[in-house]
């Protein structure tokens, strides 16, 4: 059974987390999709190709990606090379300490460019990305023309 895991599941946006696929043919060849959707609604996502070692997994932090989004070894390389499905957005976080962003994460069987919605991963899981810790206090700062706010830890 492919079993796919995100350790921490719940972090912070700027911490790292491990990816890691396991339960795979050795030696097979699968794509490693992330993908989330904005507050707009927008969906960004990022794709990478890996190979299975002897044991039946991949984890990006050890094994090289070998082409979609990104190549090599990068642990977060399917985190940072989120791009939008429409040209010219930005992923911006507004309602940064009400929720976090939702990151989708599936494995699917061989190399595959365009994620149709028929197409079944085989394995998926989430994992949550906050930006502000449990107990930060945002205090919103308007001082003549300065505009921002002040996070105050617990």
């Amino acid at each position: 059974m492919v079993e796919v895991t995100v350790t921490p599941r719940s972090s912070l946006a700027d911490r790292p987390v491990r990816v890691q696929v396991r339960g795979l043919s050795p030696s097979q060849l699968v794509t490693l999709r992330a993908w989330l959707t904005d507050e707009q609604g927008e969906r960004f996502q990022a794709r990478a190709f890996f190979r299975a070692d002897g044991a039946g997994e991949v984890d990006p932090g050890r094994h090289a990606a070998a082409g979609g989004s990104y190549a090599g070894v990068w642990p977060m390389g399917l985190l940072w090379s989120l791009q939008p499905d429409t040209l010219f957005r930005r992923l911006v976080k507004r309602d940064v300490a009400g929720s976090p962003f939702l990151v989708h994460l599936e494995v699917f069987d061989g190399p595959q460019l365009v994620t149709a919605p028929q197409d079944r991963p085989l394995a998926s899981c989430e994992a949550e990305r906050w930006y502000v810790g449990p107990g930060v206090q945002r205090v919103p700062v308007r001082e003549g023309r300065v505009r921002g706010a002040l996070y105050l830890p617990p």
